[in-house]
């Protein structure tokens, strides 16, 4: 069945995160190694969010973790920032990998597509801006208030468009995320982003589940569907 939707993860599947922060820590805090404080930040990601998704804090915008998570990090480098909002908007300031636009653009012409994001709708709204990401419209966390791979995440981003799970396609470039959105019912797209944490990258490199698409770029999975 094609699908009637796309969902996209986007922090590294639609966009390079690594990259694009270590550039912006670099113009801020050019005494620190920029890749390393970028990495450092995101591994406090997954840490914040938890605390939310087992219910030990009630649900706070991406946008509020990164800045708390930032002033964690700032801290262990050693480092102090005269505007930290600035630094913590980098992540509005994302640049997408380079077939993203362009599939997404033909694979606008095909179905519905939107972002199901850990990120808030003002952050996703803003990277879609700097980055010409042409959404239909904007899912995710804030719809579900809790955060992937909760199943509210993915079944809600289905409710509010009016799709069954088996209509919608889910699109990420790791594999616990396909996963936990093939347990809902959805249809899934493995797009690997080989390059996501830097050369070393050991995680995501291949396919681990019999995902119903695995397609090497955007354009590549638009002329799968």
């Amino acid at each position: 069945m094609r699908p009637a939707a796309l969902i996209f993860d986007v922090f590294g599947t639609c966009v390079d995160w690594r990259t694009s922060i270590a550039r912006e820590v670099e113009t801020v805090l050019p005494q620190v190694n920029a890749l390393q404080f970028a990495d450092a930040w995101r591994a406090e990601y997954q840490p914040a969010m938890e605390r939310i998704r087992s219910g030990n804090r009630g649900y706070v915008a991406l946008d509020d973790l990164h800045r708390e998570n930032l002033a964690i990090v700032a801290e262990r480098f050693s480092v102090e920032l005269k505007d930290p909002s600035d630094l913590a908007g980098a992540w509005e300031r994302l640049v997408p990998w380079p077939d993203v636009v362009s599939g997404l653009n033909v694979l606008k012409r095909k179905a519905i597509i939107a972002p199901c994001s850990n990120g808030s709708i003002a952050l996703m709204t803003r990277l879609a801006k700097f980055g010409g990401l042409p959404w239909d419209c904007i899912l995710g966390a804030d719809i579900a208030r809790d955060y992937k791979p909760k199943p509210l995440v993915y079944t809600n981003c289905c409710a509010v468009l009016r799709l069954d799970p088996a209509q919608v396609m889910m699109v990420a470039a790791h594999n616990d995320d396909l996963l936990a959105a093939a347990g809902c019912g959805l249809q899934t797209a493995f797009v690997p982003r080989r390059r996501e944490h830097g050369p070393d990258q050991r995680t995501d490199l291949q396919p681990t589940g019999n995902w119903t698409v695995v397609a090497a770029d955007f354009m590549e999975l638009a002329q799968a569907i």
